[in-house]
């Protein structure tokens, strides 16, 4: 099969590359995503050798359970032991022997077919388009927030980030809360946000330090931490969402003094972002940039890596 293999340095296309896992459901990739953990792997995060993506749309092609046949699925990207207490207890993304599609010890979608266990796969409802379904992973990350916090309409909350993943967060918090800020560097990306009455601001004044109760940090930069602690008052709450590949040394000594609560969030469950994608609950069209044939998946990675763009997609 045609897929991108990354070999810790640099990523190629290998026209014969091995099938996957044949114990597992196969799957031909319809659409993949490319988002800002795929871009700091190749930066050196994880450490990671094998075919990139994680984010995907596709249609099953073998699997054990015959119903599954000719369905169009997304999934679930951890792969647990199924033995350990995290998986016994449902805690499967928190297994210590899991497999990660596209980021640890697993091949991922940035090729014609990937192969995941059956009890990963969501199958999709009509209603929701290809290129919609590319979103269930990351608007479940988005989700998670909700069941990691329990959070007041009232609560002043900030977004620090205008990426992909902070817009989806932005859009999930507006569920819940009437004040939100998006806090960004790129205008352009904002604009949705405003239109859907999330307020955005270029930039941190004077008059935004030390005033919000909840606090979002989805830069995917280091330089995002510390604007973060600039917004959140004391004994306020910080949720961090960045994985990054730099190595440089944060410094947590506001965290202490100002009493912050920091909670690491990361993967969150597929049912919820289905159903929020199914019923427009959340929208997502609006943050569609571009489509790239699998065959120009270096010219999609310059294109993703532009400050400027929103979600980039490869088509095997």
């Amino acid at each position: 099969m045609k897929a991108t293999y990354f070999d810790g340095k640099k990523i190629t296309l290998e026209q014969n590359y091995p099938e996957p896992n044949s114990a597992e459901a196969l799957v031909r990739v319809n659409l993949a995503g490319i988002c800002g953990t795929d871009l700091e792997i190749l930066d050196g995060y994880m450490n990671y050798h094998g075919v990139l993506g994680h984010e995907f749309v596709g249609t099953v092609e073998k699997s054990e359970n015959s119903e599954l046949i000719g369905k169009r699925v997304v999934g679930e990207i951890n792969v647990g032991c199924g033995v350990c207490s995290s998986c016994i207890n449902g805690m499967s993304r928190h297994c210590p022997n899991r497999t990660v599609l596209g980021i640890l010890k697993r091949n991922g979608v940035f090729a014609e077919f990937v192969s995941l266990p059956e009890q990963n796969l969501h199958v999709l409802p009509d209603s929701i388009s290809d290129e919609q379904a590319v979103f269930v992973e990351p608007l479940a990350a988005a989700l998670e927030i909700k069941e990691q916090v329990t959070l007041d309409p009232q609560w002043n909350v900030a977004v620090v980030g205008d990426g992909k993943l902070a817009q989806l967060i932005s859009r999930v918090l507006k569920l819940s809360c009437n004040n939100i800020t998006c806090f960004g560097r790129h205008q352009n990306k904002l604009q949705s946000l405003d239109k859907l009455g999330i307020k955005t601001k270029i930039g941190i004044e004077s008059l935004d330090e030390f005033t919000f109760d909840l606090v979002v940090e989805a830069t995917g930069s280091n330089s995002g931490f510390s604007d973060t602690m600039k917004l959140v008052k004391p004994r306020g709450i910080v949720i961090l969402k960045s994985t990054i590949a730099s190595r440089e040394n944060l410094d947590l000594t506001p965290t202490v003094i100002n009493e912050i609560t920091l909670i690491g969030s990361r993967c969150g469950l597929f049912k919820p972002a289905i159903d929020a994608l199914a019923t427009g609950m959340v929208a997502v069209d609006d943050m569609i940039d571009s489509t790239f044939p699998l065959e120009k998946f270096q010219e999609a990675i310059i294109h993703a890596k532009k400050p400027e763009t929103l979600k980039v997609f490869l088509k095997p």
